[in-house]
């Protein structure tokens, strides 16, 4: 390697969380294949050998030295001359555990531990890691490399002390989820650094689903002049050459690929995509089952999934009772051909008609009301469980965030299921999704082009069908006020009266508040989902199940004066409180 010049190999993989022995061969080949591209050394993602985010696995002592073993073996084989490895991992020492990046070169160890824990939204690191003291670089070859791990870079202590204490480029490992306008974000982020110290960066992000989370790699260079000198592309796996060249004002890429990554609409469908496809696919599943009710929320899910798996991994099945309409046959099956899938159609009268009887004791002398209408619904989620249970397919659950804010979803019913693909989508989203998806899909999808969910099922009023001309709206404002409603209190945490003061009914705001609070006991056995939005249910947002608060409307330092004179104004000497 001659000085001037230094080739890094970009491994932006998927590993998968617990799959140490699968991480390593993973780190293993990627390393052979920089190799064959002429590398000096690879980078890989943060805590790479354990897959991110492993949670509290990472404090199980047999966990860390499974991990620790594997990086040993690793920093043996860089004893043959080959390329150095950059990958990071659980590393305890001297009784404390670190989140820890480790330079793997001429069989030696070098570790770097992460500084600033992110303790909010979707991570929970301080429960898991004690905090790195400040870094200086690690030097590779003569060439002084500083790693920031994710989180040290939102901040300029730690590339301050990087830069300080010599450091020539900065290497950043992530872990870094996606949400709606990450990209911008973490390019932002990255710039300020660039601009404070000078130097190169390097943002290496992981790819593919854990759970609820989805990294979409999209990794990228910024040379010390904030120009993109490289950029990897979302949501799939790719290991790309670097070459950087020394001149007289430090390190710059000279060579290495650019290409376009998918924003807005698109990026959220292609995560959800993949978010679905990794956790079939990690937790071994055959396939997928699913209700096709010939409504949207069934029929993008159903899109989802076909692209996700291919037609024949998708089992869809229409569960009609005597309020299922001729239209909504015609729709389901008709969304069905379009994808190629397996569809069964399984009426529900009989075993709906079995359980009204067996509760006719009970019952008798009551009117018939919701309860009746759940009954509908748990039947078909029973009978999707059964077949689930006998083929081994995981059942997918297909309700919006819009109904599961506000309690519009059965319980043990038509929230059966393992897993849910557009749980963090609004309804008015799911209509975007499925009309782009209708003119576009992305890379790597494995269903078919063209229009794949009818014109009809876009088009037509949203209604459960559990009664006699049911219609969604019957009982919830229009589904466009209802999500920009639920986006204030949810994402953006708005008191009631700033709802209101954007134009909206003040009774109407309060009622959707308090179908919000009471539908939390539900969102708690709610399957698992991707994470899409800034703020998903889990992970971002947890609320008590058992909460009496409700926001009366009141603006900002309003005094309620009824609650005053009901409680009597309590005073210390002359001051109000």
């Amino acid at each position: 390697m001659a000085q001037n010049i230094l080739k890094i190999a970009l491994a932006q993989l998927n590993p998968i969380v617990g799959d140490v022995a699968g991480n390593e061969e993973k780190a293993r080949q990627a390393r052979a294949e920089a190799a064959r591209m002429g590398a000096d050394i690879v980078m890989f993602a943060e805590q790479f050998l354990a897959g991110y985010p492993a949670e509290d696995l990472v404090l199980k002592p047999a966990f860390q030295d499974t991990c620790r073993a594997a990086l040993e073996r690793l920093a043996r084989e860089t004893a043959d001359g080959g390329p150095g490895l950059l990958i990071g991992l659980p590393w305890r020492e001297e009784g404390l555990l670190y989140n820890a990046y480790a330079l793997l070169d001429g069989g030696a160890v070098s570790v770097r531990f992460k500084v600033d824990l992110p303790n909010y939204g979707v991570f929970d690191e301080k429960r898991n890691f004690e905090a790195g003291p400040l870094p200086g670089p690690v030097n590779f070859r003569g060439i002084r490399l500083g790693l920031p791990i994710c989180e040290d870079i939102w901040t300029g202590d730690v590339v301050e002390c990087l830069a300080e204490t010599g450091a020539e480029m900065l290497l950043v490992p992530n872990g870094s989820p996606y949400w709606r306008g990450k990209t911008e974000e973490r390019f932002n982020i990255a710039a300020a650094r660039v601009t404070e110290t000078g130097l190169p960066l390097i943002y290496l992000n992981q790819v593919g689903g854990q759970d609820e989370l989805v990294f979409d790699g999209a990794s990228f260079v910024l040379n010390a002049d904030c120009s993109l000198a490289c950029h990897l592309p979302a949501y799939e796996e790719t290991i790309a050459l670097t070459t950087w060249e020394k001149g007289e004002e430090g390190w710059v890429c000279r060579d290495a690929p650019v290409v376009t990554v998918e924003e807005g609409e698109e990026a959220d469908y292609a995560a959800c995509v993949l978010g679905l496809r990794d956790y079939v696919e990690k937790n071994r599943f055959p396939g997928v089952v699913l209700g096709l009710s010939g409504g949207i929320d069934s029929a993008i899910c159903a899109a989802m999934a076909v692209d996700a798996l291919g037609a024949e991994r998708v089992h869809c099945v229409m569960l009609p009772y005597r309020y299922t309409s001729g239209e909504s046959l015609k729709d389901a099956e008709e969304c069905a051909k379009a994808l190629g899938v397996r569809y069964d159609t399984l009426p529900i009268a009989e075993p709906v008609e079995g359980f009204e009887a067996a509760l006719q004791p009970l019952f008798a002398g009551r009117e018939r009301d919701i309860t009746e209408e759940n009954l509908q619904s748990r039947a078909r989620g029973t009978i999707l469980m059964a077949i689930s249970n006998k083929f081994g397919s995981m059942v997918l659950t297909t309700g919006n965030k819009s109904e599961m804010s506000v309690g519009y979803a059965t319980i043990y019913g038509d929230m059966n299921g393992g897993f849910n693909p557009i749980k963090d989508l609004y309804k008015m989203e799911v209509y975007r999704l499925s009309a782009l998806r209708n003119r576009w899909k992305p890379k790597g999808a494995l269903g078919p082009d063209g229009i794949v969910i009818p014109e009809n099922i876009l088009t037509k009023a949203p209604t459960a069908e559990l009664r006699e001309n049911q219609k969604d709206q019957d009982s919830l404002p229009p589904y466009e006020d209802l999500d920009e409603i639920l986006r204030g209190l949810v994402e953006q945490e708005l008191r009631v009266s700033e709802i209101v003061a954007k134009g909206y009914d003040l009774e109407v705001v309060k009622k959707v508040e308090r179908l919000l609070y009471i539908a939390e006991y539900k969102r708690r056995q709610a399957a698992p989902g991707v994470k899409v939005t800034r703020r998903n249910f889990g992970r971002d947002r947890r609320y008590p199940i058992v909460n009496r608060y409700r926001d009366q409307g009141l603006a900002a330092h309003q005094k309620d004066e009824a609650l005053e004179r009901a409680m009597g104004k309590p005073r210390v000497g002359s001051m109000d409180v």
